[in-house]
């Protein structure tokens, strides 16, 4: 894969998000209506259908692509939402819906033949048998990759499916494919992959205790933090537990994925598409990580090492991880 082909993916959480990822130089957006559709469903985000068509024609305008994330599971008998949102993304002139449902993906690819297929990490595909299996029943056209995999392994994959790879290159680290979603859903009774909504706001409790702040999810304690300590928002991959007699993060650590360094070796490895996450995030930091990972690409297109950027002020936690991409603990 070449550099001067490659897509950066960015995150558009609201109108002023899409322009602000638009002007900073993605090549294309990724959005969600304001609905349970997609994995994301927090207040104040996503667009409505008005703003979805004026969105839609300020990218085209500007040369980048709108992809409409439809990435929960639609609802046993009930699926009349999700087929809606289907149809409505073909209609308003989307590039492409990004699914994670096999039932909305053989929906899509029937009722819409013309219409650009992805799929969504959601649906944890991250095996060459899976990938293609995706690609001859439904015509999926791009894979997201889940953020379990080294890069030799996404080297391999590219070389053995007849699709395009996207992974992600900055943001959380949610690993999607296990139960932590699940510990959300019990804990507050909105499933992230059917909501679309993980801890949801309405659910978090910060009780002040003289000395420290607990964080709460649904009434369980999630975290305590000390005097001057930054209060996390509180899920429950990332709260801090005792097992064992040791005080940690027991499941994943609030720190961001950040490959700026590693973009090189990807895209030697085959991967058409960065992804940046963050569609809960404002448009002073999509403008911000957007402009980086745009003048970074660029430089590699040059023939150049990419900048150094200092971005740990908007970052989780504030501290930065390369993740499963090196997995310097094997």
């Amino acid at each position: 894969m070449s550099a001067e082909n490659v897509e950066l993916v960015c995150p558009a959480g609201t109108p002023a998000a899409l322009k602000a990822a638009v002007d900073a130089g993605a090549d294309c957006v990724y959005v969600g209506y304001r609905d349970e559709t997609n994995a994301r469903n927090f207040p104040g985000l996503n667009f409505s259908r008005p703003e979805l068509t004026e969105g839609i024609a300020y990218a085209h305008e500007r040369g980048t692509k709108v992809l409409v994330a439809i990435n929960t599971f639609p609802r046993a008998g009930r699926p009349e939402i999700w087929h809606a949102a289907v149809d409505d993304a073909a209609r308003l002139n989307a590039d492409a819906v990004i699914l994670a449902d096999i039932g909305l993906c053989d929906y899509a690819s029937k009722k819409h033949p013309e219409l650009r297929l992805h799929l969504s990490v959601q649906a944890s595909a991250s095996s060459a048998e899976a990938i293609r299996f995706y690609h001859q029943a439904f015509g999926i056209r791009r894979a997201v990759l889940p953020r379990v995999l080294t890069v030799p392994e996404i080297a391999a994959l590219c070389a053995d499916v007849p699709i395009e790879m996207e992974v992600f290159v900055f943001g959380g680290l949610c690993v999607m494919a296990e139960g932590r979603c699940a510990l959300s859903s019990y804990a507050t009774g909105h499933s992230p992959n059917t909501n679309g909504a993980c801890s949801p706001a309405s659910h978090v409790r910060y009780v002040d205790k003289g000395d420290k702040v607990v964080s709460q999810l649904g009434g369980f304690t999630i975290n305590t933090f000390g005097t001057g300590e930054p209060a996390g928002y509180p899920t429950l991959c990332k709260g801090r537990f005792e097992a064992n007699g040791k005080l940690s993060y027991l499941f994943e650590e609030p720190t961001s994925l950040n490959t700026l360094d590693l973009l090189p070796e990807l895209i030697a490895a085959g991967v058409t598409a960065f992804k940046i996450e963050g569609r809960q995030r404002g448009r002073a930091y999509v403008g911000s990580v957007v402009k980086a990972f745009r003048q970074a690409v660029d430089a590699i297109r040059r023939g150049e090492a990419p900048p150094p950027f200092m971005l740990d002020g908007i970052t989780e936690g504030g501290k930065q991880t390369a993740g499963a991409y090196e997995r310097s603990w094997r």
